[in-house]
């Protein structure tokens, strides 16, 4: 019998279920009527009229519906009456319910209109979770719903919640217990639980239920005579933010500098007294610089979330005002916010974009002088009762007014610098973790590509990967030829405005006819020590700062540098002279020093500068000792002594800790060797006058290897000719041996330029519908041309430059 006791009702027939009708009205119980369900039994006696109910097991699953307006408040459970006869509920009995997320304490009542399969309950005492994510369009089992003892509590230990700051320092604290407990009277209470009071109208919005004096039991009853205890006052904004999901977010590479802010975020924030008891004072400010990608945003915001303080985030732009004293007003209300944030706990203020908020006064107008200088005042006034901290972020250090980054203000700076080769690895580790990636792509080697990209350019390249698998085929999966194809379409944001990026078309050692010696040396200063670190480690050896190619024109110097970068999977820079020379006088050296700094930026880099002698003469042959070809030719030399690194361009930590076996160790390793051997800039340079370069350029530790790419013999221009006419349609009588036996003292670009006119001359000749090229018609374009090179000009050549 549902809601008159426990005790079995009278049956009238086997394997048949008696079931309470209750009729409410207005919330209260005014009549119980007894119903049977009779099959094949004697009725006598039983007075009419009689309720068939069947409870089935789609019916003991409940659906959960939205409380209705007039039980909140009331921490109700409204059910189907068989549920509750199955459950062994009487009307008022404690209800446990557990759903995706946390649990709700109710009393159980039935529907009003006594329908089965439905579910609503008021959630005024539940889990933390549910406060800010209540349960919606839910299907509840009967084992969701547990009755629990609720015996009188005679004590418990409360934290309040209220509405405002000011309520919370002008309330006495009498008066606050008083309203809490009397508002408490007559409620179930669960541990660690949030009794919801918004119902009341009053400042109370919350009370969480912080212990219990009952050892056995987690679940009890107020009553008047209970003791409340008030162990803690917060404010409603302050308790959203510490309910709010603060996923973990994985920072791939950045562990070792996240360890280091948070050491530099907990001691002053935290634990204030030490250092008030060693007699020094808290660091005030931590500047976070770095360039823009790499994640100094979300890492200040991951760890904010891990040493447990509020976050309050400007933006330089949104406190600057049209009128004049409003910015600064906009930023003593921000550091308001902050000290009201800081009485509830521990709190960051963060400065991002700070470049923007504070440039140097030297070059600046009258109000951001204003607003520097406010800003100074502010962290100037910041007392040691004052529990939060600012940090700052910025690109463009050196853009910053001096006096901020002084001790008191700023008293740290962190760096965080493009990710190493292993901080790119676990980067695309974390990013690739959710995406349905195949077995066969080798992170390693995608790290080894991928030089120069920071997290944000990744994380596009992850993008376009998937990207290109859903338009190549239905499973979707991503392979490592859909990387491939995003590193086509991906380039570092470090180069996408640099002066020098050139689209590089790949270009095998296969297509360069020839030139085997060339090729050979090329390959040891290039890419063997993109492809054996270890051995360069090894014996001690480093990557040549530079190589000089020399020799006639048109022997494909520029050709084996694409070759040399394409098979090195670098990035490539190359600068002519209309790219550096400028009208204005300083422009040309501070566009070749900004033009290494984007190459430091993505080493392993290759700058390659051709017709290097038309960029930078010599200066014992300059007439004007203060031309630009002689102030370009000192940026140079010290460019390429690379003195030290700029703030910007240092590199993330060295090592980091990962868990593996022997293959990880060794994957690691080649990755740490790959960052020694090749973590500076090497220029490669081309020219056809070695004489006129100067000589402080030639010595060895900038131009290291100096190679002569000489004309082609007989045996290299068969190969290019092979080479020409692998995709023309020439005729069986062509004899390419006689041809190059016949071209002594032609260039590579001469013997193209043959194929070239013999397939002209064919068209000629045939009236547009040549189907193939003859050997009469290379013969007489033969005749009709000239070598570039003479005898003379390759003896010149052959004197070494050093």
């Amino acid at each position: 019998i549902l809601g008159g006791g426990r005790k079995p009702a009278r049956r009238l027939a086997q394997g048949n279920v008696l079931v309470g009708h209750l009729l409410l009205r207005h919330m209260d119980l005014v009549n119980i009527g007894l119903s049977c369900c009779v099959s094949n039994a004697n009725t006598e006696g039983i007075s009419a009229p009689i309720h068939m109910w069947y409870v089935t097991a789609s019916q003991l699953l409940s659906k959960l519906l939205s409380v209705e307006p007039s039980d909140r408040g009331s921490q109700r459970c409204r059910l189907g009456p068989g549920l509750m006869s199955a459950l062994g509920l009487s009307l008022g009995s404690p209800l446990l319910v557990s759903v995706p997320g946390g649990s709700c304490l109710c009393t159980a009542w039935p529907r009003p209109d006594l329908a089965e399969g439905f579910l609503q309950m008021d959630l005024k005492c539940s889990s933390p979770g549910l406060v800010s994510h209540p349960p919606t369009r839910l299907h509840l089992d009967p084992g969701q719903l547990t009755p629990v003892p609720c015996p009188k509590l005679k004590g418990v230990k409360i934290t309040v919640v209220v509405q405002s700051v000011d309520f919370k320092k002008r309330t006495p604290p009498g008066l606050l217990h008083e309203l809490v407990k009397d508002t408490l009277k007559g409620v179930h209470v669960h541990k660690k639980h949030v009794i919801n009071l918004e119902s009341f109208d009053t400042e109370v919005r919350y009370v969480v239920v912080e212990s219990i004096n009952l050892d056995s039991a987690s679940a009890g009853f107020i009553t008047s005579k209970t003791c409340v205890e008030i162990v803690g006052v917060q404010t409603l904004r302050h308790y959203r933010s510490q309910l709010q999901d603060q996923p973990v977010v994985p920072m791939g590479g950045l562990e070792e500098v996240s360890a280091s802010l948070r050491e530099m975020l907990q001691l002053p924030l935290l634990y204030p007294g030490t250092l008030s008891s060693l007699g020094v004072s808290c660091p005030r400010g931590v500047l976070l610089v770095g360039p823009p990608g790499v994640g100094k945003t979300l890492l200040v915001r991951r760890v904010v979330g891990e040493v447990g303080a509020s976050l309050v985030v400007v933006r330089g732009p949104e406190v600057v005002g049209p009128r004049p004293g409003e910015s600064e007003e906009k930023l003593r209300a921000v550091f308001e916010r902050a000290r009201s944030a800081a009485e509830e706990g521990p709190c960051v203020l963060f400065l991002d974009e700070l470049d923007s908020l504070c440039p140097r006064r030297t070059g600046s107008s009258a109000p951001e002088n204003r607003l520097v200088a406010q800003l100074l005042t502010l962290m100037d006034g910041i007392e040691r009762s004052d529990r939060f901290l600012i940090v700052g972020a910025t690109n463009r250090p050196d853009a910053l007014d001096a006096a901020l980054r002084r001790p008191g203000r700023f008293d740290r700076e962190v760096v965080i610098g493009a990710p190493t080769s292993q901080q790119r690895k676990a980067i695309l580790s974390v990013l690739c973790a959710r995406m349905p990636v195949c077995a066969s792509v080798d992170m390693a080697e995608l790290a080894q590509r991928t030089t120069g990209y920071v997290g944000a350019d990744l994380s596009a390249l992850c993008r376009e990967a998937a990207m290109h698998a859903i338009r190549g085929s239905s499973k979707q999966a991503v392979g490592m030829k859909h990387f491939h194809e995003a590193l086509k379409a991906v380039s570092p944001s470090c180069l996408r405005s640099s002066l020098g990026r050139t689209e590089l078309s790949p270009t095998s050692w296969e297509q360069i006819g020839g030139l085997d010696d060339v090729k050979l040396r090329l390959r040891q200063s290039i890419e063997w020590p993109m492809l054996y670190p270890e051995a360069f480690v090894r014996l001690g050896l480093s990557r040549p700062r530079g190589v000089l190619l020399y020799g006639p024109p048109g022997c494909a110097k520029t050709k084996l540098v694409k070759a040399a970068a394409s098979s090195s999977h670098c990035a490539f820079l190359s600068v002519g002279g209309a790219d550096l020379y400028s009208p204005y006088v300083g422009d040309s050296e501070k566009a070749l020093a900004q033009l290494f700094r984007q190459a430091r930026a993505c080493a392993p880099c290759i700058l390659f500068l051709d017709e290097i002698d038309s960029l930078i003469g010599s200066r014992s042959n300059s007439r004007t000792p203060n031309s630009v070809q002689t102030r370009l030719l000192s940026v140079l030399l010290n460019e390429m002594d690379g003195v030290g690194l700029k703030t910007l361009e240092r590199r993330g930590a060295e090592k980091i800790l990962q868990a593996g076996g022997a293959e990880e160790n060794r994957t690691r390793e080649q990755l740490d060797f790959q960052e020694v051997c090749n973590k500076d800039v090497m220029v490669v340079a081309a020219t056809n006058r070695p004489d006129c370069l100067d000589n402080a350029l030639l010595r060895p530790g900038r131009l290291d290897h100096i190679i002569y790419v000489p004309p082609p013999d007989q045996q290299a221009r068969l190969c290019i000719l092979k080479m020409c006419t692998k995709s023309m349609p020439v005729g069986a009588d062509v004899c390419l041996e006689e041809l190059a036996a016949k071209t002594e003292l032609y260039s590579g670009a001469d013997l193209e330029n043959l194929c070239k006119e013999a397939a002209l001359l064919a068209l000629q000749e045939e009236n547009m519908e040549a189907s193939s090229i003859k050997h009469a018609y290379f013969l007489r374009s033969l005749s009709k041309m000239s070598p570039s090179l003479t005898a003379q000009q390759i003896q010149a050549y052959q004197k070494t430059p050093r």
